[in-house]
């Protein structure tokens, strides 16, 4: 983390100074917005933290519960998300409160005696070098602390308007702030009035019943499995020996999933309950609490379960809906979009696989950079339309595999050697478990190729930083001070690109090409891609963030002797900026865990939002240049 660059300031770092643009919050909604969220789940609060780092663009948040959430529903955090919180600058405070899930255990029908369960499997919840970081279990609430505190410490000072339901909104073509949208107060001092606020964009984050979605005339479409489910956290008392595992149970009195909790006592247990009927819905079985506890008792026979006390619990049916597009503008229509939805107002699957909190602060992820580089003026708006052809395309993939996943999960065990061939058998549903394990993990997503995501004509020179999936950082060294980091951690929630320049065998010597040519056209040619698009006063690194690694170990490599690029001169003081050059880690070489070519080195370009946008030679300026030009604006 780098601090002090315009001055002293003690202190906490993270609580950096309001800028000077920041709207002090007050009750009342403003008038006018560049951005309005509607909902503070985890879909809106990502967007939220997002924009708050721009306080040159005013955003607004409104959400309709009175207060912040004290007790989430979402509890699983996968290893994609832990990384997108690092960007975030709060992956540690998760990584320390939260149980972290190290492997999945496997129980199914004694063969001897059905009515037992017994154990017949364990693997690794994610396999080896799938990220840095681990699949782990935390209470959603405390997930929106992290964003809420990220929020008000930020220059913007933002914070949400609680107590304010969303009602309607109508788009007007032209004008500086094309969406009217009226909104109702629900607080006891104020209940019934109505606000209006006119907006550039707005971002439905409203959930599965979303209001917004249903006033551009989206719906979801899918279809349910006709099963009920239930889910309760529990603190109990059970000789079950896997308690603190993630455990799939399948047993002849049904079928159970166990995922334990942050604090060492907590689990959380989803129980499958009764078969629904084509029509039928499950609020109409009158499922109880008593029902969920005897079934899971039932399930985990011959082990006891005595429980002591349900902080929460549900039940719900599965299903699989997704809409067609995910803003307001008719498939082929020539209009910019001004309304967008995301996370559960856009798809909903069950939480079999853990990806409902997670797959939907990707979506806002994903729109949160580009809506920040349009309202700033780096991006044309055209680029607005990648969000749903990104995203639904994705959201699709997850609700096929979701489909089959949830229907293994919900069929019983089929007894291995019997004559019975209805039914999973236990070892196939292992076996789909660890095949699928990037899904699971959160990182299945790779996007196709489009005006910001390149063609893999030059991926053999980095095979492992595949083009449209995220960058997978590794270990490297930082030179100027031997510092172990992982590269990909460089890389924050700033709106700005990486180019991570991967020097070839002879470049460090080299002084007319490789990274130093890179560099000087950088600096220098009037096509630079730097010069272009970046306004004067800015940081030279404000738009483009360039980061060198050689092969060579770091005590032979002199910092003194790097590109200007590479030691920019930054801030008001003028400060010089030593974190940009890295060598190998003898432990982990990159070069040899990412596939980089290393006689002629890769030029590797990574969106805002961490994905590889593309893969080119060192020597390819040209190309770098008109692919940017694709969707940038001159500054």
């Amino acid at each position: 983390m780098q601090f002090h660059l315009n001055g002293f300031k003690p202190g906490d770092p993270h609580l950096v100074d309001a800028a000077g643009s920041a709207i002090p919050h007050t009750d009342a909604v403003p008038a006018q917005v560049d951005v309005l969220i509607v909902g503070s789940g985890p879909a809106g609060l990502t967007l939220a933290a997002q924009l708050a780092a721009f306080p040159d663009i005013r955003t607004c948040i409104v959400e309709q519960k009175d207060g912040p959430l004290q007790l989430g529903q979402a509890d699983g955090i996968a290893c994609r998300t832990m990384e997108m919180f690092e960007a975030f600058e709060f992956s540690e405070r998760v990584l320390k409160e939260a149980c972290w899930i190290n492997e999945v255990t496997f129980w199914k029908p004694d063969e001897k005696e059905p009515q037992r369960i017994v154990r017949h499997g364990r693997v690794q919840d994610t396999e080896d070098g799938l990220s840095e970081f681990p699949h782990v279990v935390l209470n959603q609430a405390r997930v929106h602390d992290f964003y809420l505190d990220l929020m008000r410490n930020g220059p913007s000072r933002l914070e949400p308007h609680y107590a304010r339901r969303f009602v309607d909104l109508s788009v007007e073509r032209g004008g500086d702030y094309p969406v009217t949208v009226r909104l109702e107060r629900t607080d006891a001092a104020h209940a019934g009035a109505q606000e209006m606020v006119r907006a550039r964009y707005v971002v439905g984050c409203d959930g599965a019943r979303s209001a917004v979605r249903k006033s551009i005339g989206r719906q979801l479409v899918g279809d349910s499995a006709n099963q009920a489910w239930g889910v309760m956290d529990l603190l109990a008392v059970t000789d079950f020996p896997d308690i603190r595992y993630k455990a799939a149970v399948q047993s002849a009195a049904g079928n159970l999933l166990v995922i334990p909790r942050e604090g060492g006592y907590l689990v959380r247990l989803y129980v499958e309950m009764d078969k629904l009927g084509d029509e039928e819905r499950v609020a109409n079985r009158g499922i109880t609490l008593e029902h969920l506890i005897a079934a899971a008792q039932r399930i985990l026979h011959p082990y006891t379960l005595e429980v002591k006390e349900v902080p929460w619990w549900s039940v719900y049916e599965i299903g699989q809906r997704i809409c067609d597009k995910y803003d307001e503008v008719p498939a082929r229509a020539a209009d910019l979009p001004r309304v967008f939805i995301a996370g559960d107002a856009c798809h909903t699957h069950s939480p079999k696989a853990g990806q409902g909190m997670n797959f939907s602060m990707q979506d806002t992820f994903n729109l949160g950079w580009k809506l920040a580089a349009v309202l700033r003026g780096q991006c044309a708006p055209q680029l607005l339309h990648t969000y749903s052809g990104e995203r639904q395309a994705v959201a699709q993939q997850l609700i096929d595999f979701d489909r089959e996943w949830a229907k293994m999960f919900s069929d019983r065990a089929k007894q291995v050697g019997g004559g019975d061939a209805e039914g999973v058998d236990p070892r196939e549903f292992q076996k789909y478990f660890e095949r699928h394990g990037r899904f699971t993990a959160g990182l299945g997503t790779q996007y196709r190729p489009s005006v910001i995501t390149g063609e893999a004509a030059h991926q053999k020179l980095a095979s492992g930083f595949v083009i449209g999936t995220r960058f997978h950082s590794a270990p490297v060294v930082r030179i100027t001070d031997a510092k172990p980091v992982h590269l990909g951690h460089v890389g924050k929630a700033d709106g700005r690109w990486r180019l991570y320049a991967f020097a070839g065998a002879n470049d460090y010597a080299d002084a007319s090409g490789g990274v130093r040519a890179l560099c000087r056209f950088l600096e220098e040619s009037p096509d630079s891609p730097v010069r272009k698009y970046t306004r004067a006063g800015q940081d030279v690194d404000a738009v483009f963030d360039l980061r060198a690694i050689f092969q060579q170990p770091h005590r032979a490599l002199a910092i003194e002797s790097m590109p200007a690029l590479l030691l920019p001169r930054k801030g008001r003081h003028g400060l010089r900026d030593y974190e940009k050059v890295f060598s190998v880690d003898a432990r982990s070489d990159i070069f040899d865990l990412r596939g980089v070519n290393r006689g002629q080195g890769a030029l590797v370009v990574v969106r805002p939002d961490q994905y590889v946008a593309h893969v080119l030679p060192l020597s390819a300026h040209r190309a770098l240049a008109d692919f940017l030009a694709g969707f940038m604006l001159p500054a």
